[in-house]
């Protein structure tokens, strides 16, 4: 089964094309999708409680309809899609919603996607190939920068790209491990690299910290594969800015020196969850 963590804030104009999309990519594996609304207030918690009744809607293929709310179809011989939704009380951040998810994952293979477009599902097939076929790597991370030679991959303008590039250049210094894009949405891996994961970072920040991780384990075979990107501005609802930037310079310090704590038997994020209005409500008091 391959587990598929989407983390949302405020993508009422995105999030439903983009679990149409992942319910498509590779049709013949079984998929477990965790949706965490992250506090939304712009019609996403809304549109997750109609459209995921209890938290819970499974089918074979996902799709919408005219109005805009999902479709369950369920076709012979279709590997099952499962779908979970989970919400925390106020906005707490991508690290939080992360946190949250991964705790609940069951697949045997994990991918992180984005409620937004900006990349493409259909990269998973290489990511998923080099964990589950070829068994060639724990971790496959995509990259921006070797799509953008292939003209795949476009970002919003050249300050990204720079800023993007120097973390990643700064990373590979720090960790000796040559990865060239470590602040990219797509990192897939395997259940037992999930397991050794801590994230305590709740913001843009839980980027570095699970590269960090990653590297600093030693344990895990790791490779890159091209992905295509189309970045969108912050007046197209991008939530990340140039002061998380900065912070990730930080981070990019913090986590190499800090101490590699082992993973708590119990993780953090496992907090109790009640039913509310069709979602299961996460209370994290940690930011």
């Amino acid at each position: 089964m391959l587990s598929i963590v989407i983390p949302a804030l405020n993508e009422i104009g995105t999030l439903p094309a983009v679990l149409v999309a992942v319910s498509r990519v590779l049709p013949e594996v079984e998929k477990q999708i965790v949706l965490v609304d992250d506090g939304s207030s712009d019609g996403t918690r809304e549109w997750i409680a109609a459209n995921i009744p209890d938290g819970h809607r499974e089918g074979s293929r996902l799709e919408l309809d005219p109005s805009g709310h999902l479709v369950c179809l369920h076709e012979p011989q279709a590997a099952l899609v499962t779908l979970h939704a989970l919400r925390h009380e106020r906005t707490l951040g991508k690290g939080a919603s992360l946190r949250t998810a991964l705790a609940v994952v069951t697949g045997k293979v994990i991918v992180i996607q984005d409620a937004d477009l900006e990349y493409d599902p259909a990269d998973w097939a290489a990511m998923f190939d080099l964990i589950v076929h070829r068994q060639t790597a724990d971790v496959v991370y995509g990259s921006r920068f070797q799509g953008r030679r292939e003209g795949r991959a476009q970002f919003n303008s050249m300050r990204q790209a720079v800023a993007n590039g120097l973390i990643s250049g700064l990373f590979r210094s720090l960790y000796r491990q040559k990865l060239s894009d470590v602040e990219v949405c797509y990192k897939m891996f395997t259940r037992e690299v999930n397991d050794t994961l801590d994230i305590t970072c709740a913001d843009f920040g839980c980027e570095i910290q699970i590269s960090a991780q990653i590297a600093r384990s030693g344990r895990w075979k790791i490779r890159e594969v091209p992905v295509s990107y189309r970045g969108r501005t912050r007046a197209a609802g991008k939530k990340i800015s140039w002061r998380d930037g900065l912070k990730a310079l930080w981070y990019l310090l913090w986590f190499r020196v800090s101490p590699r704590n082992p993973r708590p038997a119990k993780h953090e994020a496992d907090a109790p969850c009640s039913r509310n209005t069709g979602q299961q409500e996460v209370s994290e008091e940690r930011g």
